[in-house]
């Protein structure tokens, strides 16, 4: 079972990336609920722009050997997570396993008190606000 459940309801996403990132190196499993609801901040344009090139990163020589960049606001946020720690050593590859991400709330978490990272609302502190729902699916997610 998870040592810590975060909502990420009106949350921006770099702030609960980063909370949630030093949890894991402490030693912590964490899981992440309503992973759509996360926000991003920046116009909506530059943050599109920014993502769908990530997305579309091709090796000439072998595409089979591109980075990849899901589509799912759940494996958006992982994969934003996994950045914040240092993956390609033993340390972070542990991290990364005790990492669990949801589109919305599970079954299973909705007796557990859940967590909510100290910050303000990104509404109140930026002018353009994009959720991870609304960058997935302008990206092409087809899904909830």
């Amino acid at each position: 079972m998870a040592d810590c459940v975060i909502d990420g309801s009106d949350r921006v996403l770099g702030r609960i990336g980063s909370y949630v990132a030093k949890e894991l190196l402490n030693g912590r499993s964490v899981v992440v609920v309503n992973a759509e609801r996360i926000s991003v901040s920046g116009r909506k344009s530059v943050v599109y722009a920014k993502y769908k090139r990530l997305a579309e990163l091709k090796d000439k020589a072998n595409p089979e050997h591109s980075p990849y960049w899901s589509r799912r606001p759940d494996l958006l946020v992982k994969r934003v997570i996994r950045g914040m720690l240092p993956y390609k050593k033993p340390r972070g590859k542990d991290a990364y396993k005790r990492l669990r991400v949801y589109v919305g709330l599970p079954e299973e978490f909705k007796a557990v008190a859940l967590t909510k990272v100290e910050s303000k609302r990104p509404s109140e502190v930026y002018q353009s606000v994009m959720t991870m729902g609304e960058l997935a699916r302008s990206l092409g997610y087809r899904g909830r």
